[in-house]
């Protein structure tokens, strides 16, 4: 026989740092690496010719069937590994991998499964268990699998990268942080996981806003020094006589909240001053994206591209204003920005806080989210104020309100929560659950706190306030076409904190709901009240988290104002600047132009 071990299956751009054998040939005394063996392979087709049912040789020349993508063959040969040797762990996580790289993952969890059936410490293994069941959107149960992966191999960094991002999609910012922290000290090279952390210290409570910039900072500089500007200063490449030319760089230009504000815009740039350029590097296509793609003069996937390759094609596009959407978001591209490809470099829409760059030369944002004397501080960036908001709304779809509130037909009011899951904090829940209490047969609504571990979470911190847990309805996740419908059955909507509703709080105001909010000493904590304060209700923004209580109880308490309201916001809205898109582009399109200006003479625009 041809003895052999299994080594932990990886994905590409995901993958497992453990210990990893070669691939033995049945001809050789040495392992060698799957990739430098000869495919079709003539000695395990010998092999296999004259020992078909040879387990170690199905097995062996499986792996090299996948790794090289001819993944019927791959299918075949484990099955007969399998036949020969049922109880045969490492065939079974090879099996995983086959059934994974058809899209056929419930049945690549299955054979993982029964592979720790057989052997319950092999960390690799939990590993993929976990990663597989994270991309199946069951973290509840990723959890224990990385947990035992860790157990198995503790430090590995790439389960306490998984572990964070688990943690992450149960929406536990807070724990997520933990192993976060400890795979960064164990490789502060890995911009990625270092731009995670800052994503996820905006969501979780309890941070000051100055040791948050101070990280953003540290992480600019590290970047910086390891990532040098390639190119001439942007004084040799300022104003000419065309078009201005505006790139727009992110990873989701698909139906995603970024599009929704993204779209309007495309749509409404006057083209004849400005020349569009978008730079997609997310993995995904849609509609969406094929829209986008008709709104702009110049498309480039970059999702191939290095941070390098896809600078040298914004430099050679000769682009005045790069736009990027991402921040630290998934799928960031700071490297590109580090590089210096355009004269003017401007953070926006993506992630409402600093980039941490002093190659970023600007940040989008407005007066109500970012007051200069409090946020100038905190941003390696010059804020530039767009005169009314920092964005513009128009709904993705058509819904009609129901002019009748709920607490009208109830007796009671309804509060609702349609933030994502990552936003609702212990403390905020806390403060809803003591709201409630003082006001008797009032309901809550949540939308998408999907896993059982977050349900938990809430309702313990709601029930601490004496609120039954029958008083809070958890509603699955609905589809675009579904979702503003939902708010037809809340008279309030809660704002979360410490980061604070977007496109939901749009949402909710566009369908007669209002939304309660609490500021804070952050741009996230303050972009729920900006809306509000521009649209005339400032009762209905506390001051802090501790008030937060007191004027949830007065907003609900007042039924006719409630009623009245169903019926005014959406008029108002439509009144006011957050919907006047042509204003708003043009707003815009004059903060860019003198961006292009001032982007290497250090004055603000």
């Amino acid at each position: 026989s041809v003895p052999t071990v299994a080594g932990p299956a990886s994905r590409a751009g995901f993958p497992y740092t453990g210990p990893r054998p070669g691939l033995r040939a049945p001809t050789a005394n040495l392992w060698a690496p799957v990739e430098l063996v000869v495919y079709p392979n003539p000695a395990y087709e010998r092999v296999l010719a004259i020992a078909p049912a040879h387990p170690f040789g199905n097995y062996n020349y499986a792996r090299l069937a996948l790794v090289r993508g001819d993944l019927a063959r791959a299918e075949t040969l484990v099955g007969e590994a399998l036949r020969a040797k049922p109880g045969f762990p490492q065939a079974l996580v090879v099996q995983s991998n086959v059934m994974d790289a058809l899209g056929r993952l419930d049945e690549a969890v299955a054979s993982l499964q029964a592979a720790l059936a057989l052997q319950p410490d092999d960390a690799g293994a939990w590993y993929n268990l976990g990663l597989l069941l994270q991309r199946l959107a069951r973290a509840d149960e990723a959890e224990p699998a990385i947990r035992r992966a860790l157990a198995a191999d503790p430090g590995n960094p790439s389960s306490l990268e998984l572990l964070a991002r688990v943690l992450r999609d149960q929406g536990f910012a807070e724990q997520a942080l933990e192993p976060l922290r400890d795979a960064n000290a164990r490789d502060p090279g890995n911009w990625a996981l270092r731009s995670l952390e800052l994503l996820l210290m905006n969501f979780a409570d309890g941070i000051p806003a100055d040791a948050l910039f101070r990280r953003h900072q540290a992480f600019g500089a590290d970047m910086e020094r390891a990532v040098p500007a390639r190119f001439a200063p942007p004084a040799a490449r300022l104003a000419v006589p065309r078009r201005l030319r505006v790139g727009y760089l992110s990873g989701d230009l698909i139906l995603h909240p970024v599009t929704f504000f993204l779209i309007p815009v495309l749509e409404h740039h006057d083209r004849t001053q400005v020349e569009v350029f978008c730079y997609s590097f997310g993995q995904a296509e849609d509609g969406i994206t094929r829209h986008l793609r008709q709104l702009s003069e110049h498309w480039r996937d970059a999702a191939t591209m290095t941070d390098a390759q896809l600078a040298d094609a914004i430099h050679a596009d000769g682009i005045d204003v790069l736009v990027d959407l991402a921040g630290h978001t998934e799928r960031a591209r700071l490297g590109v920005f580090c590089q210096r490809p355009a004269p003017a470099q401007v953070a926006w829409l993506g992630y409402l806080n600093t980039t941490g760059l002093t190659r970023m030369d600007f940040r989008l944002c407005d007066a109500r989210t970012d007051p200069l004397a409090l946020s100038q501080p905190l941003h390696t960036e010059r804020l530039v104020h767009l005169p009314d908001s920092q964005w513009c709304y128009r709904p993705m779809v058509d819904t009609a309100i129901d002019p009748v509130a709920p607490i009208e037909r109830n007796g009671f009011v309804t509060f609702g929560s349609f933030n994502a899951a990552l936003k609702i904090s212990s403390r905020i829940t806390r403060r809803w659950g003591e709201a409630m209490a003082r006001l008797p047969g009032s309901r809550l609504v949540v939308c998408n706190a999907h896993g059982s571990s977050k349900r938990t979470a809430m309702l313990r911190d709601i029930e601490a306030a004496g609120v039954a847990a029958g008083r809070v309805e958890f509603v699955p996740r609905v589809g675009l076409d579904k979702y503003l419908g939902l708010f037809n059955g809340v008279d309030i909507s809660l704002d979360t904190f410490p980061y604070g509703g977007g496109t939901t709080t749009l949402d909710s105001l566009w369908m007669g709901v209002p939304v309660l909010a609490a500021t804070g000493d952050t741009p996230v904590s303050r972009s729920a009240a900006s809306v509000l304060q521009l649209l005339g209700m400032d009762d209905w923004v506390a001051p802090g988290v501790d008030e937060f209580v007191d004027v949830a109880v007065a907003r609900a308490s007042d039924t006719v104002a409630l009623a009245a309201l169903r019926r005014e916001l959406r008029p108002r809205m439509q009144a006011s600047p957050l919907t006047d898109m042509p204003r708003f582009v043009r707003d815009l399109e004059a903060a860019y132009g003198r961006m292009r200006g001032a982007g290497s003479s250090g004055s603000r625009p």
